[in-house]
């Protein structure tokens, strides 16, 4: 099936007030579901930095399994689950883990491809006996937890929302992709330089853009979650991001290497909207609502 074609998209008309404002969806909506999750989030973190995660240091906050989880984690882990309920709460569930309404297109595999090789070579540049195993599967768990909650909310809800607003999937992929890299901007809440935080905007758009090229090839939310999970984890641990002695560990050649994706994903992320087609249609949940046929 051709990319351009159109499949119907199910706009439920039926539900509560709740479910009825959701499902209208629309770029301002998918806008503040976004902030609204920050805002929870930022809520979450403040008040777990104050309760069960004081007296870790930022310095110390990937130097124990318990600085990663407490520090780190536990917010998110509580995010993942909240979102997940808001999903449930509009009859989402099924329809976001379900196969994506739009076929892919083969050229689409270069975001896996893309995502991939930066993963593998931090995995070889590592200097693993830098670590240790408790740490290690710390840090993996919580690339999970950041795999799950923001493709949850960033190309489960958003790209929902935008879709539900009859945008085209260029929209779509757009929105969603400056939606995920804008909200990598509430780093500079916790005293992040803001170049930093201009460039963690800019790579995190880009990457965007290459998870939801991903879940469209492969069909499933499901993938681009578990390629998010990897980036995180593979990240902190190749630039010593755990503690002090592994800043010089590992191979600093490939993981400058690795670093030069990070210039690469927005840059083909602009490119590939051009070759971005089609639209999922609302048309049939209308017809339904009026007794006609699509």
């Amino acid at each position: 099936m051709a990319e351009n074609s159109e499949r119907h998209h199910p706009l439920a008309a039926a539900g509560n007030r709740w479910q009825r404002f959701w499902n209208r969806g629309g770029w301002w909506r998918a806008v503040l579901a976004v902030v609204l999750y920050l805002a929870v989030y930022e809520g979450l973190g403040w008040l777990n930095a104050r309760t069960l995660a004081s007296g870790i240091t930022a310095d110390g906050v990937f130097a124990t399994p318990r600085g990663v989880i407490l520090g780190i984690a536990l917010p998110i882990i509580v995010m993942g689950l909240l979102t997940l309920v808001f999903v449930r709460t509009l009859g989402w569930g099924r329809e976001i883990f379900a196969r994506q309404p739009l076929p892919g297109r083969g050229w689409m595999w270069i975001a896996v491809v893309l995502l991939l090789v930066p993963i593998v070579i931090r995995l070889i540049a590592t200097n693993w006996s830098s670590y240790s195993v408790s740490v290690v599967f710390a840090v993996l768990f919580l690339g999970l937890c950041i795999g799950f909650t923001e493709e949850l909310i960033a190309r489960g809800v958003a790209v929902d929302l935008l879709r539900r607003g009859h945008h085209t999937e260029r929209t779509v992929a757009l929105l969603s992709s400056l939606l995920f890299g804008l909200m990598h901007a509430s780093n500079a809440i916790g005293g992040t330089a803001l170049p930093v935080v201009a460039v963690t905007v800019v790579y995190t758009f880009g990457a965007g853009m290459m998870f939801y090229l991903s879940m469209r090839i492969t069909g499933s939310i499901i993938p681009a979650m578990l390629l998010h999970a990897a980036t995180d984890p593979t990240t902190i641990l190749a630039t010593g991001g755990i503690d002090t002695s592994a800043a010089t560990a590992g191979d600093a050649g490939l993981i400058g290497f690795a670093g030069i994706f990070n210039l690469v994903y927005p840059v083909l992320a602009l490119l590939v909207l051009f070759f971005i087609k089609g639209r999922v249609s609302n048309q049939a949940a209308e017809n339904d609502q009026t007794g006609g046929t699509a």
